[in-house]
């Protein structure tokens, strides 16, 4: 194993066998396989097999599973056994397997290291390893979690605060806006505030009206004023913070306060913009509570709009047209589409295929896609093929796939898996490798 090599697969999914087929081989009864294949460097079949072993008590033969990848240096695969060994009670382990990683300046083991001590009593020692690393976001936040375990809120609000003043006095002396260093400088005071119990100067920070408001911080203003319960003051906002009107809907709807949330997207006074992204919310909530006539009502008004039919829109419709039954309806709102628009591009015609399966029409889509010209591409093949296995047809389906130059190898593998084919599923996605 190499550490190069597995960081690569484990970033890029490619190469290796994914998360989502070790948890089918494992249902399908292949464990046996899922093993063999963790002892060659295959990491998401070790990380699985490693959470199960540990789950029914086999702490020995999980950390000799795990122990190969941490011999390569690779520090994914020491953060997950400092995990185990943390979750063993052994804490101080955990901490010695990690420590050279952090020394080293890896950013995320650096930033999991000073979190790991804190947890164990030694958050003086994790905030000053973090200090001097005030100026980068991300360990910036692991600074300020840190803080509060370890006491120092007020010297990191103090620093913090430095940094923000000193970037604004930048700002006016070159007549041009300059952020702090941190770039997240504002809304890790913010937090730190909010912690304090300081919650009106939290929200003097992140108001849309302070110099340093961007989308992020009204994000951040909408979930700190949903955390404190402040509902008018989300109501205030909602009207033209689509991050408030989102709290606040999510606020009413948790309190069981349904209509009062569906009042919040119903909003007549909101901006057009926040009305689009409104009406999705909309749709969303009625489905959660029953109401799919007026879920399908709500997306059919937004996407008969003028340029309002976008292939995500109308995929979310379609989609809602299926589960609640009405595939017909679905298939006739896209035939509606495709005559005013005069075509049919390709994202709008695989909407279809589920669609017709669900009226008993899939040998009929299989043969459209087969006629269509976009049938012999890579995705043409993909959608037909499922419609092969679903028709049982699985045999045709990899066929199809596997004489294909260009293909999707998870595609194959999925459909390989499903016939039993194990070892051939395994050697498409692991072929490049060679």
């Amino acid at each position: 194993m190499d550490a190069a090599e597995l960081d690569g697969r484990f970033r890029s999914y490619s190469r290796c066998i994914p998360p989502s087929l070790v948890s089918r081989l494992f249902d399908l009864g292949h464990a046996e396989e899922v093993a063999f294949q963790a002892g060659r460097g295959e990491w998401f079949c070790a990380l699985e097999l490693v959470r199960r072993l540990d789950g029914q008590g086999r702490r020995a033969e999980a950390w000799e599973v795990i122990a190969p990848y941490v011999d390569t240096g690779w520090w994914t695969a020491a953060e997950a056994a400092a995990a185990l060994l943390e979750r063993w009670g052994r804490a101080d382990e955990a901490i010695a397997l990690a420590r050279p990683y952090a020394e080293r300046g890896d950013r995320l083991a650096l930033a999991a290291f000073a979190r790991l001590l804190a947890r164990h009593g030694r958050s003086g020692e994790a905030f000053a390893l973090l200090l001097p690393h005030l100026g980068d976001g991300f360990l910036a936040t692991a600074l300020v979690d840190v803080a509060g375990v370890a006491g120092r809120d007020e010297e990191a609000a103090a620093l913090l605060a430095a940094r923000i003043e000193a970037a604004r006095r930048d700002s006016d002396q070159a007549g041009r806006r300059t952020g702090p260093a941190p770039t997240n400088a504002v809304f890790l005071l913010a937090a730190i505030r909010e912690r304090q119990g300081r919650v009106e100067e939290a929200i003097a920070l992140l108001s849309p009206d302070a110099a340093d408001a961007s989308a992020h911080g009204y994000q951040a203003l909408a979930d700190l004023l949903a955390r404190q319960g402040r509902t008018e003051e989300l109501r205030a906002y909602a009207g033209r913070l689509e991050s408030a009107a989102e709290r606040l809907a999510e606020l009413l709807e948790q309190r069981g306060d349904l209509e009062g949330a569906i009042a919040v997207y119903r909003n007549p006074s909101a901006s057009q913009g926040l009305r689009r992204f409104a009406a999705v919310r909309l749709a969303g909530l009625l489905e959660r509570h029953g109401r799919r006539d007026e879920a399908i009502g709500v997306l059919r008004s937004l996407a008969d709009a003028p340029l309002g039919a976008e292939d995500w829109l109308v995929r979310r419709l379609c989609a809602l047209y299926a589960d609640h039954g009405r595939p017909e309806q679905g298939l006739a709102y896209l035939d509606g589409l495709k005559s005013r628009t005069g075509g049919e591009e390709w994202s709008f015609f695989e909407m279809r295929l589920p669609l017709m399966a669900a009226c008993g029409r899939r040998e009929e889509a299989i043969e459209l896609v087969r006629a269509h010209p976009e049938g012999d591409t890579w995705y043409g093949a993909s959608a037909l093929a499922q419609l092969l296995a679903e028709a049982g047809r699985s045999e045709e389906a990899v066929a199809l796939l596997g004489a294909l130059p260009s293909r999707s190898a998870a595609d194959l593998a999925e459909h390989l898996v499903s016939l039993g084919r194990v070892k051939e599923a395994v050697a498409v996605l692991q072929e490049e490798q060679a």
